[in-house]
């Protein structure tokens, strides 16, 4: 089972769909803007990913934050609710194939992951 979380007008979004289309690959989307994230799969992607690498601090959302809310992503807890409350610091797509994670895309790495 795969499944791709994102925002559906975001350009790497779009992207990682059509390779997903392309590559004849069944998977479902989750708009996590619409859809929310729930706490439970935050926490299993910051264990499998890793919170610097789930936290994009290089988009406009993040840098509109304030202080006291960047300050939130320094532990689990705090994070958490700052990515349901501003999932758009989001970093994306997070792919999960089958339990595996990445964030991201990357045609050539993808290729390499599915054997296509």
């Amino acid at each position: 089972m795969i499944t791709l979380y994102g925002i559906p007008n975001c350009d790497t979004v779009k992207k990682a769909r059509q390779w997903l289309t392309a590559q004849d690959l069944d998977y479902t989307f989750h708009d996590f803007k619409k859809q929310g994230v729930d706490a439970a799969l935050l926490q299993r992607w910051i264990a499998g990913i890793g919170l610097d690498k789930l936290i994009n601090r290089a988009g406009t959302t993040w840098r509109a934050l304030s202080d006291a809310e960047k300050a939130q992503a320094d532990s689990n807890e705090g994070a958490i609710a700052l990515l349901q409350a501003k999932p758009s610091i989001i970093k994306r797509p997070v792919l999960d194939n089958a339990g595996k994670l990445s964030v991201g895309f990357k045609a050539d790495t993808w290729q390499e992951a599915f054997g296509k």
